[in-house]
């Protein structure tokens, strides 16, 4: 408690920085303006001019940043550019210049599984390769997604299933060329980009936060358990701090099957805050989601994850060695 109390003091006491500074808004209505020197899973350091700050991330509820050109403002409704001004009943998001994914530049409401399944089912995808399927969803109208590195391990040939909706139809289409931008083998993320020249804008989701989430809150996963596509499944959040095997893991009663890996676990205001991954097979109403906060870290780091033909088992790139070394194992 007198941490806490230690941690709020120094943010009051902190100067006032003119617009340029970067903002990080926390849970308890307060804020800190510096600048953003590091942003870890965990914690984020901030300069606030005289000393610098560690927030832990179970603190923050955004962070604004000045420093990047005029966010791209989408309506997640829509799905079009609007303006500035916040339109009566849609809610807006930003996507920062050098970000592929998009979150809400405020709180956004609560609404029915029904009204939210009708608005972000079409970003929900199908992930298909021949030793197997699984889900994903897009990030951006670009065709980037995430789905989960186990669906595609060990394969290359990676088809894409999207669902349109066209009046009361489902339009299916199958997009093939598909590449594996970045890997994390151990985090057990993959971030893929459909590349079909005449693919259309993409309908995408926003990432929200898992960290604000509340154990016993609604969420609602979407995906295609056993090949069973679109499939909905509701519960509630029941842990959000599950460890297995050194990880933390959203722990959820949605029902969550083989099919429904690298699916979308969304909150009741339609924000992205996990991606399914696994269940307890000998047991019922044991999802478990990974944490949205390690997969936006993957993505802002997603050079350091990125994928290489030359050595698709894991993510990083090598070097050749020196010349003379190579000469010296010929000449042995």
């Amino acid at each position: 408690m007198l941490k806490n109390c230690f941690l709020v003091a120094a943010f009051c006491a902190a100067p006032v920085f003119s617009a340029s500074a970067d903002t990080i808004q926390l849970k308890d209505k307060a804020s800190v303006s510096g600048k953003v020197l590091a942003e870890k899973h965990d914690q984020v350091a901030i300069d606030i001019g005289y000393t610098v700050l560690v927030i832990p991330r179970s603190q923050i509820l955004r962070i604004l940043k000045t420093d990047v050109p005029e966010p791209v403002v989408k309506s997640i409704v829509s799905q079009k550019l609007v303006p500035d001004a916040e339109p009566a009943g849609k809610a807006v998001v930003a996507q920062s210049s050098g970000c592929i994914y998009s979150v809400a530049t405020r709180p956004l409401p609560a609404r029915s599984v029904r009204e939210l399944v009708s608005e972000l089912g079409e970003a929900v995808v199908q992930v298909r390769t021949p030793g197997g399927l699984g889900s994903g969803f897009i990030i951006n109208d670009d065709g980037f997604l995430m789905t989960n590195f186990h669906v595609i391990e060990g394969e290359t040939q990676i088809t894409v299933e999207v669902y349109r909706q066209n009046g009361a139809d489902l339009e299916r289409k199958s997009y093939k060329d598909v590449r594996i931008i970045a890997i994390n083998k151990f985090g057990d993320l993959a971030l893929l980009k459909i590349e079909d020249k005449d693919a259309p804008k993409f309908k995408s989701v926003i990432l929200g936060s898992a960290d604000a989430l509340a154990v016993g809150e609604g969420v609602f996963a979407i995906g295609s358990p056993l090949g069973l596509e679109r499939t909905v499944t509701e519960g509630i959040l029941s842990t959000k701090t599950r460890q297995m095997a050194g990880d933390l893991y959203l722990q959820t009663t949605a029902q969550i099957n083989p099919g429904n890996s690298g699916g979308p676990l969304f909150n009741l205001r339609g924000e992205v805050v996990g991606v399914t991954n696994m269940k307890i097979t000998f047991g019922e109403g044991l999802g478990f989601a990974i944490p949205i906060e390690s997969v936006r870290y993957f993505l802002d780091h997603r050079d350091a994850y990125a994928y290489s033909n030359d050595n698709p088992s894991n993510a990083y790139r090598y070097l050749e060695p020196p010349s003379h070394t190579r000469k010296a194992s010929v000449e042995d």
